[in-house]
């Protein structure tokens, strides 16, 4: 009998929290991630680095990128033992950097590099005064009449009502006012200071294209299925899957095409890496009968070893 499929869904950023490395950060198998990961918090420990940050530094666009792949890389080592024979791999937004780590198919050095690079490239091509909108229980059609007024795009599709735009902040304001009065479910402004996945951002894209070209990369290994955050697609090639992962800078995401691939795929559960549990909440209202966990929902690793063994058990690995 083929081993279960599991989905791994590794966060974007805005949920960094105080206590985001407290499962993976006692796992044995993850202390070299941190301690990799350490020059790029100008050589602390990225543990302690979340629990005295500032909230301007902890939310800040750098170091969410590099918080968010230093914790799904180092939630991925702490499942060591009980790894995923069978894993599909999708990341939202800088997440999909570390989803190219957990497949194996970048390093973690080169992970934090083009972590660091990504955020760089961002911080300077972004604009002042733009950010991120979550708008919750409309449709596309109603947004549209807003964002043809200019200024503002959808930047991420998470479902048919549930998507986040991206642009100037008087831009984002208005349809914030616009969106609560039509009725939304939930509006609200991210912890995230730049217009990611938009047109804005596309001096960005081509920057860190460049950086990419550089890259040695390799197909991920036959135990994980990487999924590209623009379309749910399999990477199949390295020089594509690279491509797809410059150009998101600055194009639309389709997390709802992302969990689409894993459920077609057949994946049993899901487990989101974090920090946050926000994947997890949306694979729970697409797909309720599979069952879905965050690392944020645990205290130790063990808890979390033993969450996946009756995963297996019950899917009769």
């Amino acid at each position: 009998m083929r081993p279960p499929l599991i989905a791994i869904l590794c966060s974007g950023q805005g949920g960094q929290h105080r206590d985001m490395f407290a499962v993976s950060g006692q796992a044995e198998e993850a202390q070299a991630i941190f301690q990799q990961a350490a020059p790029w918090f100008d050589g602390m420990d990225p543990r302690d680095f979340v629990r005295t940050a500032p909230p301007d530094s902890l939310y800040s666009n750098r170091a969410g990128q590099l918080l968010c792949c230093v914790q799904a890389l180092a939630a991925w080592a702490a499942l060591e033992p009980m790894r995923p024979a069978r894993a599909i791999i999708a990341g939202y937004s800088i997440g999909e950097l570390a989803a190219w780590g957990c497949a194996g198919a970048l390093p973690v050095a080169t992970v934090l590099e083009l972590a660091a690079a990504r955020a760089q490239a961002m911080d300077a091509a972004a604009p002042p005064d733009s950010g991120m909108l979550a708008v919750v229980g409309l449709d596309r059609a109603t947004l549209a009449p807003w964002l043809a007024r200019g200024g503002a795009w959808i930047a991420i599709v998470n479902d048919v009502d549930h998507f986040v735009l991206a642009g100037d902040a008087g831009a984002l304001s208005a349809i914030e006012d616009d969106a609560r009065r039509a009725g939304a479910r939930r509006v609200a402004m991210l912890h995230v200071g730049v217009p990611s996945h938009s047109p804005l951002l596309a001096v960005a894209r081509d920057r860190y294209a460049e950086r990419l070209a550089t890259v040695q990369a390799r197909l991920p290994t036959p135990q994980a299925r990487l999924l590209s955050g623009i379309d749910g697609e399999p990477v199949r090639a390295i020089g594509p899957g690279l491509d797809k992962l410059a150009a998101q800078i600055s194009q639309s995401l389709d997390w709802s095409a992302c969990l689409d691939s894993c459920i077609d795929a057949g994946a049993v559960a899901a487990l989101e890496l974090g920090p946050g549990d926000a994947l997890c909440r949306m694979w729970e209202g697409r797909c309720p009968e599979r069952a879905a966990r965050a690392v944020d929902h645990f205290r130790h690793p063990q808890g979390l070893r033993e969450w996946l063994d009756r995963v297996y058990r019950d899917s009769g690995r």
